[in-house]
């Protein structure tokens, strides 16, 4: 799938937006958004998948729109994905935010 739409914060990323790989195989889809709290810096996401939950780093991460992240790394690199295990600091969607809530980056809280 191609996605020519503009590019967006890892802050306004929906749960449940499909995941792709760099070959275009749909992988899963995003289920959380790891930031590192402190520094205010993407850490990367959680993909939930068939086989459960894996741990995408930020630099596996191309491109974050609306609709679509898109991975730098193809299937086969993705199979290799670590499972997740807790640690960095957690969010998840808040569905209530709203279209301006979500503008600020109010669509996800605190686990």
């Amino acid at each position: 799938m191609s996605d020519d739409a503009p590019a967006i914060s890892y802050k306004l990323l929906r749960r449940g937006t499909p995941v792709e790989a760099a070959d275009g195989t749909r992988l899963g889809t995003t289920d959380r958004v790891l930031e590192n709290e402190r520094e205010h810096i993407f850490d990367g996401i959680v993909m939930r998948t068939d086989a459960g939950e894996v741990f995408v780093d930020a630099p596996e991460v191309a491109r974050i729109t609306d609709a679509l992240v898109t991975l730098t790394i193809d299937a086969a690199e993705a199979a290799d994905l670590p499972r997740y295990e807790p640690g960095a600091p957690e969010f998840s969607a808040n569905p209530r935010a709203g279209r301006l809530g979500r503008f600020f980056g109010g669509s996800w809280k605190r686990r």
